[in-house]
């Protein structure tokens, strides 16, 4: 095969092309800090990379699922808390008044304590988070008691929230377990006795009281179970966020000191590509006339 001077400078301007385009890409590396920047420049990276980063952005939204789970519970349990402190001063309450050495005014002084911290509960069953009602199930916009004596119209269903995949925690307590009507028709009776010296019921209502503080402790531990498990969920999706970012580094992050290597040699190579290049495009006739 003859090979003319036309057939040198050709493959010579295409080394050099290709060339730039090695050096154009660790130059690419080196600034972005990744492998790629398009598709085309290796489609099994950029397939892996968006299922990694799909996985990641799960994991990131599940964490925020976590802190809106938190805010759930951690609101639910203080309103227990102060559910719970309420009915014991009213126990306690009701004991004082038992005794038969209590004057008339003394009771009536005790049902007036009675009537605010009753009030007191319908605002704890009425709590509001974000401008959500957490004791009312789902239909978070409306308030689950109402008037007074109160009327309690609560909604049971389960308000949960997905923290894993096609896993989905309930966040919120069982409004007929604490704040039902029996509870307040309890404390209006206590009250209404009171202010009627009426001393003849109130060891049933005494035992009604217990009743309700008894399933009030009840919702409180499983609240607390659902804590923990929240708690431990919580360290696995923390795992799982380290190894996804990794699993996406080791996938689209460049070997910098690698990129650097073969940098510098390409470097080298191209500038001997451009020597020999040098000498092999001769000049030719035109040159010598100009």
């Amino acid at each position: 095969m003859r090979v003319t001077q036309s057939m040198l400078a050709q493959n010579s301007l295409r080394h050099l092309s290709k060339s730039y385009e090695l050096l154009g890409k660790y130059q690419d590396q080196m600034l972005t800090g990744k492998k790629i920047t398009r598709p085309s420049q290796d489609p099994v990276v950029a397939m892996k990379g968006l299922y990694y980063r799909t996985n990641l952005k799960e994991v990131e939204q599940y964490k925020r699922n976590l802190s809106e789970a938190y805010l759930w519970i951690e609101n639910s349990e203080a309103g227990l808390e102060q559910a719970n402190q309420g009915l014991q001063r009213i126990r306690e309450l009701l004991i004082r008044a038992k005794n038969g050495t209590n004057s008339e005014d003394e009771r009536d002084a005790v049902a007036r304590e009675l009537k605010q911290i009753k009030d007191d509960l319908v605002a704890v069953a009425n709590t509001q988070v974000a401008g959500r009602y957490i004791f009312n199930g789902t239909k978070t916009d409306s308030a689950p008691v109402s008037g007074d004596p109160p009327v309690v119209n609560n909604n049971n269903e389960p308000f949960k929230i997905e923290l894993s995949k096609n896993i989905q925690i309930q966040v919120n307590i069982t409004p007929d377990n604490v704040f039902n009507q029996a509870l307040f028709d309890t404390i209006q009776d206590i009250q209404n006795a009171l202010e009627n010296n009426d001393t003849t019921n109130l060891d049933n209502l005494l035992g009604q009281l217990d009743d309700h503080i008894d399933a009030l402790s009840a919702e409180r531990a499983e609240l607390g179970a659902r804590y923990n498990r929240i708690e431990q969920m919580e360290n696995r999706i923390g795992q799982q966020e380290v190894i996804s970012t990794k699993i996406l580094s080791d996938n689209e992050d460049a070997d910098i000191e690698r990129v650097i290597i073969d940098l510098k040699e390409q470097e080298s190579a191209h500038r001997a590509a451009l020597a020999v290049s040098a000498r092999i495009i001769q000049p030719n006739l035109v040159d010598f006339l100009r």
